[in-house]
């Protein structure tokens, strides 16, 4: 099985599994930059890790001050991962096995990672995830080429970091 290393806060250096081939886990320099970007709406956010994989994002959200994250990954090897890291580091979250499109909830996110598949990349399954956005909430998607125009928000800043396309949204 693979692995990928918790870039900083208090799982900084920890390794975690990944799944292998079904998924495609952020670089430790794109997340570095990520969560470097994002740091300010981390403390005590509620955080919404779609498309989660190893969920790689969400714990290292969870290592840098979020109070809770919420895992969404419809790959059943993906989500047995997920449960494994997590059950690892001694932590204690929410995963819901299924497509985002499925996902329910009455809950608004402070924070919201969204990292799809960029082989089916769905805009309309990332738009549906705006409707979750906390009113001063921003929203981070991992995309193939240029950041897309997504209903109901507002592009605050794009940037390439290998080949990793990261946009930071917020509601328009």
């Amino acid at each position: 099985m693979n692995s990928v290393k918790i870039t900083s806060g208090k799982f900084r250096g920890r390794k975690i599994a990944t799944p292998g081939g079904v998924t495609h886990p952020m670089g430790e320099r794109e997340r570095l930059a990520l969560f470097n970007m994002i740091l300010p709406y981390l403390n005590e956010a509620s955080v919404l890790d779609a498309f989660a994989g190893s969920g790689a994002l969400g714990i290292e959200a969870l290592s840098r001050g979020a109070k809770e994250v919420v895992f969404i990954e419809k790959n059943a090897k993906a989500a047995r991962v997920i449960r494994e890291n997590l059950r690892e580091l001694g932590l204690e979250a929410e995963l819901f096995i299924g497509k985002v499109a499925d996902f329910e909830t009455g809950q608004k996110y402070g924070v919201i990672l969204a990292d799809p598949p960029y082989d089916n990349f769905v805009l309309e399954e990332v738009a549906r995830l705006a409707q979750l956005l906390e009113p001063e909430g921003i929203f981070v998607l991992s995309h193939p080429g240029e950041a897309p125009e997504i209903d109901g928000l507002k592009l605050l800043k794009s940037n390439t970091y290998a080949g990793a396309h990261l946009s930071l949204y917020k509601l328009a």
